[in-house]
């Protein structure tokens, strides 16, 4: 078998760059998937990431883990990913969120030409369909549809009441001219239509309606080995499909959209990274490229949790359970209701110190009780602030575990190296602490819980250590540049080789101050550009 184009990763970027890249009929396009269609009841429905994220669902998410952690106590961090058509698009909140502008001119200014907020903002525009419509800063004909919550529960519209009487400013848009203060989200979920009220991952915006297409092939529960090369230029990749290893060949390029994890883990398989780490597995180099595999960057996060009387939660409680089939039946008919909440309904963007240009944390609020990603389940009701460090210093890497290509990749953030997050978790947690004695969440907040002997910095910061972990935006492990380490070329060409280009979240050179979903689309619908051109 043979392709113009062969796209590796089915996932934010791999269903948006197929979905484009297969508009020019006369264009052949692949796009391999190691996982199912996506088109799962508990993908469809938003509240179902509750049972999909903590893995009680395994068939869409890779539950890897990272290695032992020194600066969590030497904890090993989980890191949920999404498998199969879409990606972590289809298990995650659906928050529509693109980061702070100035994140995009810094990329500029790193030697990424053609990547500064001016540049891509057109490209943010062309993947939105947004409720509000068109705007200076928002699209309404764009595949990805971004709306309004559907019921969004009063104690989330209390969060944002509270916030702004702990002196945070209100933001009807994160999305718009200013990103500080606190709103209510928009997300990524169908607001009209037959659709209404389902979650709109990449596949079901971009990719899941022109799967019809003559010229487009996707090919699911598909794992690649390697990609194949042909002196300095890949021809194509092997895969293992129905117990058998097979040959597809790429008539033009080879594009990866594996993600921060899997993109530099099929790298390396192929021959293609560090020679040091090469070797130590046992694998022939085929190009030397120090840089695959550094730079991980990612959003370290902690939880406070809070016992509530309020009902209208999501919580293991005896009102939930009976109402619950009432909920079924208003989400199949109307698209509304607790089931088509994201569960996280409201947050806020703020500062750990006044004299910063733009904000460094991020506030989400839950409602339901959260501790270790849902792994760890708590009777009766409540709700869940995150605050997580927008910008971390501490930088890791992802390497081989072996090289086998079915196994996991190894991950190691060096979460809380640095001690300046440490720092900024600790006015993070203050900050919510501050805005939970605020009057409008009186009758909201019963107590605060697992949270013993945080009285003082030091046992907030044991705290810190005991419990922080991942909110699920690796970054930077192929990232794009023009210095030793950079992995591709501002047009994601991978420096050195012919035919071969990554796009997806691994290619940012630094972690934008938000959540990455939409910023990978983003770059998905630049690289289309890149590709046609």
């Amino acid at each position: 078998m043979n392709f113009d184009y062969l796209i590796v990763g089915g996932g934010s970027a791999g269903a948006t760059l197929a979905a484009r890249l297969s508009e020019d009929p006369k264009t052949t396009v692949c796009l391999l998937e190691a996982g199912g269609a996506g088109q799962d009841l508990l993908i469809h429905m938003p509240v179902g990431l509750a049972v999909i994220v903590p893995g009680r669902l395994k068939s869409n998410n890779y539950c890897y883990e990272t290695t032992p952690q020194a600066g969590l106590n030497g904890r090993c961090g989980y890191q949920p990913r999404g498998r199969g058509l879409g990606g972590s698009s289809a298990i995650n909140a659906m928050t529509y969120m693109r980061g702070h502008h100035q994140d995009y001119d810094d990329w500029a200014a790193l030697g990424c030409d053609g990547w500064s907020f001016a540049e891509v903002l057109p490209y943010f525009k062309r993947s939105e369909g947004n409720q509000r419509g068109a705007s200076e800063y928002h699209g309404d004909h764009g595949p990805l549809q971004v709306g309004e919550q559907r019921n969004p529960r009063p104690a989330s519209q209390a969060f944002v009441t509270a916030a702004i009487e702990a002196g945070i400013p209100a933001n009807v848009d994160f999305n718009g001219a200013e990103q500080e203060g606190a709103g209510l989200y928009q997300v990524s979920q169908f607001f009209h239509g037959p659709k209404n009220g389902e979650r709109c991952s990449a596949a079901a915006g971009y990719l899941h309606p022109v799967m019809h297409r003559p010229n487009l092939t996707v090919m699911t529960h598909t794992q690649v080995l390697r990609v194949l090369l042909n002196e300095q230029r890949a021809s194509g990749v092997e895969v293992l499909r129905d117990g058998q290893r097979q040959s597809i060949q790429a008539n033009r390029e080879v594009i990866l959209c594996g993600g921060a994890f899997n993109s530099p883990q099929l790298l390396m398989l192929s021959g293609i990274g560090d020679p040091a780490e090469l070797a130590r597995h046992g694998i022939p180099l085929r190009h030397a490229l120090p840089g695959v595999g550094k730079n991980l960057q990612d959003h370290i996060d902690l939880v406070i949790t809070f016992q509530s009387k309020d009902d209208d939660l999501l919580g293991l409680t005896v009102a939930t359970a009976l109402n619950m089939p009432g909920q079924i039946n208003q989400w199949r008919k109307t698209g509304e209701g607790l089931l088509a909440s994201p569960c996280c309904e409201s947050g806020a963007f703020v500062k750990s110190s006044p004299e910063l240009q733009r904000p460094d944390l991020q506030l989400n609020f839950i409602i339901a009780k959260l501790e270790d990603h849902g792994r760890k389940l708590h009777l009766g009701s409540g709700f869940t602030c995150h605050v997580c460090v927008l910008r971390p210093k501490s930088v890791g890497s992802v390497g081989l575990a072996d090289s086998n290509p079915l196994s996991p990749p190894r991950i190691d953030p060096h979460f809380l190296e640095h001690q300046d997050d440490v720092d900024a978790l600790l006015a993070g947690a203050k900050i919510i602490r501050k805005i939970m004695r605020s009057p409008a969440m009186a009758n909201y907040v019963e107590e605060e819980l697992m949270t013993p002997d945080t009285d003082t910095d030091a046992g907030l910061i044991r705290h810190i250590r005991e419990h922080a972990d991942t909110l699920y935006h690796p970054i930077g492990t192929c990232k794009m540049g023009t210095d030793p380490l950079a992995v591709v070329d501002p047009q994601l060409r991978v420096h050195g080789l012919q035919g071969l280009r990554v796009v997806d979240a691994s290619i940012m050179p630094t972690l934008i101050g938000g959540n990455t979903n939409a910023p990978t689309i983003m770059i998905a619908e630049r690289a289309a550009d890149f590709i046609r051109n």
